[in-house]
């Protein structure tokens, strides 16, 4: 018979192109992935991949077995989901997403607070600037800032994420900057994988690309950027203000705005950790919604 585990290791080559990545994916050693895939193939009796130079790409049978296991990978997380949602006691794991700068910026303090009030819950704290399934028990728990959360997932938008232009007084000169001056200054933008956000598109049309003298796949690093000096940047409020250095010219920008959601799965929105850290997190953000609005410069006290 083949196991879950079988299904699970090809799934995870077909994903990745090779037996590294999948080994990273499964938190095994390249040894490993190698062996028992090659004793999955004995067993069956049968190639699973062909090993091109672009990588590892499933033969027929290959391909068999990762439609399957897609849908073995769904039914197994529906029944966790299931499971899941009948615990009452807050306690056990919990798994949160969110993005790096909200987390480094925001979040610490607003985690630290349900830990020291539901101290027998522990969180597991994912950070990725990429949206994780929630629906496959990627994670628990989403923050995002985002304008379409998901038809899915069930939660609530807490606040509208500011978004001005930032910069050191002696980059900027004198006063607020006009929209005239936009193209005399030097910007710090996005990479192309963060090009669709509304933030770079703002700079797209306002600066123009030839403008932006130094990119990032992050807006963790744009402060820090702007704070040594390499130009102006476009940054949320929130970590704008409570940068040293940086003075805010222009902004908020309602064209740059989105939305600051908290979600989870319709399946486990009843179990007592999901819905402690909702009406936890949920009310302490909400506090520092007008913080986050850009209409204060500083978080409420704890």
């Amino acid at each position: 018979m083949i196991a879950w585990d079988d299904f699970r290791l090809v799934r995870a080559i077909a994903q990745t192109g090779s037996l590294a990545g999948a080994a990273d994916l499964l938190t095994v050693n390249h040894s490993t992935v190698f062996r028992r895939l090659g004793a999955l193939e004995e067993l069956i009796g049968s190639r699973l991949f062909e090993r091109a130079r672009s990588g590892y790409v499933p033969t027929t049978t290959g391909e068999e077995m990762v439609r399957l296991a897609e849908r073995m990978g769904e039914e197994v997380a529906a029944v966790e989901r299931r499971i899941t949602g009948r615990d009452l006691r807050p306690s056990g794991d919990l798994r949160v997403t969110t993005n790096d700068s909200m987390l480094v910026h925001m979040l610490t303090p607003v985690f630290a607070s349900f830990r020291a009030a539901f101290p027998e819950i522990r969180l597991d704290v994912v950070v990725s600037n990429q949206p994780l399934s929630l629906s496959k028990r990627d994670a628990d728990v989403a923050i995002r800032a985002s304008d379409r959360p998901g038809d899915i997932l069930v939660g609530r938008r807490i606040a509208g994420i500011a978004w001005g232009v930032y910069g050191r007084p002696d980059v900027i000169g004198a006063g607020r900057l006009e929209p005239g001056d936009l193209r005399r200054h030097d910007w710090i933008g996005f990479s192309d994988t963060l090009g669709s956000i509304k933030p770079a598109k703002w700079l797209r049309e306002r600066v123009g690309d030839d403008r932006q003298v130094y990119r990032l796949n992050s807006v963790l690093g744009l402060a820090e950027a702007a704070v040594a000096g390499i130009g102006l940047t476009v940054l949320p409020c929130f970590i704008g203000a409570s940068t040293p250095g940086l003075v805010r010219v222009m902004g908020p920008e309602p064209e740059m705005e989105s939305g600051l959601w908290l979600l989870t799965h319709p399946d486990i929105k009843a179990t007592a950790r999901v819905r402690s850290f909702m009406e936890h997190v949920g009310r302490e953000l909400s506090r520092r919604k007008a913080w986050i609005e850009g209409q204060h410069d500083h978080p409420p006290a704890a």
